[in-house]
């Protein structure tokens, strides 16, 4: 980690703890590689005022494409009511499933199989990935900033506990969100069709080049139905058909 990584990490955390949106970053300090990228993460875990309480990942989109970041215990959510920035006015989610740690999973090399990352998984819930994108639109910036940034991350809500089995085989999953008067339905898919896959890949890529997973960390593997929006301050009811059922009202920071 360089000098460079850490002005980037102070740069990118300002934004995020404010909301805002802003130009791509300075020239000097722009991540130019994946290992740059993740180095930035790394940098702002080590200066954020809060620990780690979570991750999202996907299977990676290419060999340089990794799709991950850290989500912060103060970024994570529960209960009846949910505080977020807005985005372009309005709340950005994604219907997840979360998976919680039950145990640590240390760094190490040669990883886990997967096997040994189901017995770590403790309980299963219904989640919203929080989203925002914290650079302008005309900011042109690039994959690796948008991946230092965390992938347009701003937290995570966790509903209900679901049943285990059910979360593990959730390739499809029937979603209706009613938010006031209106109804909107998906037949949601898993975007890399079973949604552990993302996990096993996080923990074999991620405890390799050093990162430790901890007991009550949430991972989130990928929206079933993409980006929804809804306005703030009506509750919300999101279902998940045959699995579970909540409702969250949405209000702004």
């Amino acid at each position: 980690m360089t000098n460079k990584h850490t002005l980037a990490a102070q740069e990118l955390l300002s934004r995020r703890i404010a909301g805002t949106k802003a130009p791509r970053l300075e020239a000097s300090i722009r991540p130019e590689s994946l290992d740059d990228a993740l180095a930035i993460q790394s940098a702002m875990v080590d200066i954020h005022p809060s620990t780690v309480a979570g991750w999202k990942c996907l299977q990676p989109l290419a060999k340089n494409k990794f799709v991950v970041a850290p989500i912060f215990a103060a970024d994570v959510q529960s209960g009846d009511t949910c505080e977020l920035f807005a985005d372009n006015g309005v709340v950005r989610i994604e219907p997840e499933i979360a998976f919680v740690l039950a145990k640590d999973l240390p760094a190490k090399e040669g990883g886990y199989t997967d096997s040994e990352i189901d017995a770590a998984i403790g309980s299963c819930h219904m989640a919203l990935e929080l989203i925002q994108s914290r650079f302008a639109e005309d900011s042109d910036a690039e994959f690796f900033e948008r991946l230092a940034d965390g992938l347009v991350n701003q937290g995570l809500f966790i509903g209900p506990e679901i049943d285990r089995e059910a979360a593990f085989n959730a390739s499809n999953i029937a979603i209706t969100a009613t938010h006031g008067e209106k109804v909107q339905t998906f037949d949601g898919t898993h975007p890399n069709t079973m949604p552990l896959r993302p996990i096993y890949w996080l923990i074999n890529e991620m405890t390799q080049r050093g990162v430790t997973f901890k007991e009550g960390e949430a991972m989130i593997t990928g929206s079933y139905c993409g980006i929804v929006e809804f306005e703030f301050d009506q509750p919300t009811t999101v279902n998940y058909q045959g699995i579970g059922e909540y409702t969250v009202t949405f209000s702004a920071k």
